[in-house]
């Protein structure tokens, strides 16, 4: 699979006229390599020629964490008195001595940036993204599986929620809930798990706190993580006890709102008329000035990535696009509300991954 995706970067690499692609932390190292370096200080660098095998450079305390891949790259440690840039510079002139063009990953650190720009003053430097941006942006069936996959996890996370104590709770707590059912559901580890009670929820991206959770309270919980490479990303509302009818009413359009979302998500449509079709639907109930947000990011080894259902982006959705609708109305200071599910594009029309009820969920 490796080898074969590297071959895809190199014909990308061929048509940008780009010499040699330089990887280091971010999504783009794990999907070329399997391997996926921890942001040290310590540089870990995937090194692909347009026209010559790929040479991983790594430290050497990391390299048992590597499962190698000898069709696809080399294993190059370094000691702890070596140089790496040194070692990449010399790599890159020794591969192509006439190399101009290198595309770094966009979630390098400056540090090795700059350096490498220090060591390489004939080459001028651009994304990765560039590169590397269309090979991902499309998902592969094997990789649909695994996002439904961690898709399952989640929404029988939010199954599970629905018969759950929260009144007395704090969000810290049902926080933490998220995070270990996710965990024991299979996911490596949990990107996020946003719990906001009441007026809290009128920020999208609230930090869970020691606010408790009373009675009559609207709960906001998104949640989402990673399982063997590919996210999941989920938001489900809850309600403690009675649900006051401005709620429900406006509820009731956020559904609306996310439903035709999803069904113009039609493969040939625009990425901007999706986020129109679901936005029109909140503007016309009142709601406009309360939908503060896109309505939804692509999601695949990155939570969030390409392609972005925002106004703007005229980038038409083909077969694989995989990516959120997640429509929202926060009132400040009063209470918020959103909707989410992962969506893939295909011929047959858009597919939802999530299948976990989608009402408001009365909780005690």
């Amino acid at each position: 699979m490796y080898a074969e995706r590297l071959e895809r970067a190199r014909a990308r690499m061929r048509d940008l006229d780009v010499d040699v692609l330089l990887l280091s932390t971010g999504a783009d190292l794990p999907y070329l390599s399997g391997y996926e370096a921890m942001p040290l200080e310590r540089l870990t660098m995937l090194v692909v020629p347009a026209d010559a095998d790929a040479v991983l450079v790594i430290p050497t305390l990391e390299a048992p964490r590597v499962v190698e891949q000898p069709d696809a790259f080399e294993l190059f440690p370094w000691d702890e008195t070596d140089d790496p840039i040194e070692i990449v510079a010399g790599l890159v002139a020794g591969i192509d001595p006439d190399a101009r063009s290198a595309a770094v990953g966009d979630h390098t650190w400056a540090r090795f940036v700059l350096d490498l720009q220090r060591a390489l003053p004939a080459i001028q430097f651009r994304r990765a993204s560039d590169v590397t941006g269309p090979l991902r942006v499309v998902k592969d069936a094997a990789e649909i599986a695994a996002l439904q996959a961690a898709a399952s996890v989640v929404d029988d996370v939010a199954r599970v929620m629905r018969d759950r104590p929260f009144a007395g709770r704090t969000e810290l707590e049902v926080h933490r809930e998220l995070v270990e059912r996710m965990l024991e559901g299979g996911h490596e580890r949990a990107n996020f798990a946003i719990v906001a009670a009441g007026a809290n929820a009128a920020s999208p991206h609230h930090d869970p706190s020691e606010r408790i959770i009373e009675r009559g309270d609207v709960v906001l919980c998104d949640f989402g993580g990673t399982m063997r490479g590919y996210c999941s990303d989920i938001t489900r509302m809850f309600v403690v006890g009675d649900v006051d009818p401005e709620v429900r009413d406006a509820y009731d359009v956020l559904v609306a709102a996310q439903e035709a979302g999803v069904q113009a998500a039609t493969v040939g449509t625009s990425c901007e008329a999706v986020d129109a079709a679901a936005r029109a639907v909140i503007a016309d109930a009142g709601f406009g000035d309360y939908f503060v947000h896109r309505t939804g990011h692509g999601i695949g080894t990155e939570a969030h990535e390409d392609p972005y259902v925002v106004a703007g982006n005229r980038t038409p959705l083909v077969p694989g696009h995989a990516f959120s609708v997640e429509p929202g109305i926060y009132l400040p200071g009063r209470f918020g509300l959103r909707l989410e599910d992962i969506v893939v594009a295909t011929d047959a029309g858009p597919e939802r991954l999530n299948r976990a009820p989608r009402d408001l969920a009365i909780v005690g």
